[in-house]
């Protein structure tokens, strides 16, 4: 059965499967790189190697409010590692699948391909993102951009 982080973004509840997450830390420092999309704010230095960070809500379009609660997930991907900026992370979620649901149909909505599944946790709903396919990382990884450092050998 599939483990997932679970995370709120302005004031939701998403969440992505465990084992693509290496660790999440607080906020850190980050260098800002110039001539990158809005949602990418800069890289940061988690001990030696130089990650990337994303500001997922940006990258939502959600409103951004850094609270002491504010952090960042390292996830590992095969090139890279990446850092990705929430709200706050709430817990590890054990889904049954009773619980599951498949992914709504949202009328011309673009966010659609990112969610793989809705769970149903007590009165409310958590959404099941493809984190990969939200950050769009096959095209960031051809394009070679700022946005995507090579994870340290």
């Amino acid at each position: 059965m599939t483990r997932y982080l679970g995370f709120s973004l302005a004031k939701e509840e998403y969440a992505i499967e465990l084992l693509s997450i290496r660790e999440v830390i607080g906020l850190p420092p980050i260098t800002s790189v110039p001539h990158v999309p809005a949602h990418f704010l800069g890289i940061m230095n988690l001990r030696g190697q130089v990650i990337s960070v994303v500001d997922l809500r940006k990258r939502f379009g959600l409103p951004t409010a850094t609270t002491g609660e504010t952090a960042v997930m390292i996830l590992n991907f095969p090139e890279l590692s990446i850092g990705v900026v929430v709200d706050s992370v709430n817990s590890v979620l054990n889904p049954e699948p009773d619980n599951l649901s498949p992914t709504p149909d949202l009328q011309g909505s673009s966010t659609s391909k990112y969610i793989t599944g809705v769970y149903r946790k007590n009165d409310h709903l958590v959404l099941l993102l493809d984190i990969a396919s939200a950050l769009d990382l096959s095209s960031a990884n051809k394009s070679n951009n700022a946005a995507v450092q090579p994870k340290a050998a």
